[in-house]
C-alpha cells in the first residue's frame, strides 16, 4: 500500500491510499479518483515526503492521539450537556434566537442549525452565538 498526497485542479489537498503506483495511475486515468472538496476528476499527485518513523515521532504520535481522545471526550461532554439542558430548535434557530434577543423577557436556552450567512447576520444584528463542533457519539468515529 501506498499513501499520495493529492491535488486537484481547484488546488484542494487531500490524501489517499493505493495498491501501488499503478493502482493509482490506472484510477486516474478512468477518472475514478475525485477530490473529497469539491468532487473534480481533475486530480495530479502533490509533492510529498517519506513517512520516516523513530521512537521520539512515535511518542509524539501517542501524546497526540491522547489529546485527540481528550479534546473528542470533551466535546462529547459538551454535546451531552447542551442536549440536556437547551431545547433543540433546528434550521429555525435564526427566527428562534431573534425571537429571544428582541423579546428581553422570554429569555430560554436553544441551540439549532444555522447556515454561515445566517450566523453572519446574526452576529451583524448584535446577536452573540457560539459554534459547538457537533461530534458524532459512535466510538468508530
Amino acid at each position: 500500500m501506498i499513501k499520495y498526497n493529492l491535488k486537484c485542479k481547484n488546488k484542494h489537498e487531500f490524501e489517499s491510499w493505493f495498491l501501488d503506483s499503478k493502482e493509482f495511475e490506472k484510477l486516474k486515468s478512468k477518472k475514478m479518483i475525485e477530490c473529497t472538496l469539491c468532487g473534480t476528476k481533475s486530480i495530479e499527485k502533490s509533492i510529498m515526503s517519506p513517512n520516516i518513523s523513530n521512537k521520539e515521532q512515535e511518542d509524539k504520535n501517542t501524546k497526540s492521539s491522547n489529546n485527540i481522545k481528550k479534546v473528542r471526550d470533551d466535546l462529547l461532554k459538551m454535546r451531552n450537556f447542551i442536549e440536556k439542558n437547551f431545547e433543540y430548535v433546528g434550521t429555525n434557530f435564526p427566527r428562534e434566537v431573534r425571537n429571544i434577543y428582541y423579546d428581553k423577557r422570554k429569555n430560554k436556552n436553544i441551540y439549532g442549525k444555522a447556515t454561515q450567512e445566517e450566523t453572519e447576520e446574526l452576529k451583524e444584528e448584535g446577536i452573540e452565538l457560539t459554534t459547538v463542533p457537533w461530534i458524532d457519539k459512535r466510538e468508530d468515529n
